[in-house]
């Protein structure tokens, strides 16, 4: 893996372990007001990571996600599914990324 593959893959594990901690925080609580609260803001966070480590073409998709109205009245539902919303894209990117680059040779 080059450093710079490398390092994005790793920032976007750290991002994932970020919005498990979120979750988790959230379901001990049950807080889904301040749970949706703590994403908005970690998704801006992400979302300047990955532009500053991907570029913005990416930045710009991973912006663009919005999860759309739930009519379920299950408020813990409702987080858990916001939640996979955004764990999906980004795990799939880390997946994408941890694939494409080169792997090191075995010292030969």
């Amino acid at each position: 893996m080059t450093n710079q593959s490398g390092a994005a893959v790793e920032m976007l594990q750290k991002q994932l372990k970020e919005l498990d901690a979120i979750f988790k925080e959230t379901m001990d609580t049950l807080n889904t007001v301040a749970g949706v609260e703590r994403v908005a803001k970690w998704k801006a966070k992400t979302t300047a990571l990955i532009t500053e480590s991907l570029g913005q073409k990416e930045g710009q998709k991973f912006a663009a996600l919005q999860p759309g109205p739930s009519f379920t009245n299950d408020l813990v539902e409702e987080f858990t599914d916001l939640i996979d919303y955004f764990r999906t894209p980004l795990s799939d990117l880390a997946k994408q990324l941890a694939k494409a680059a080169p792997r090191p040779s075995g010292g030969n």
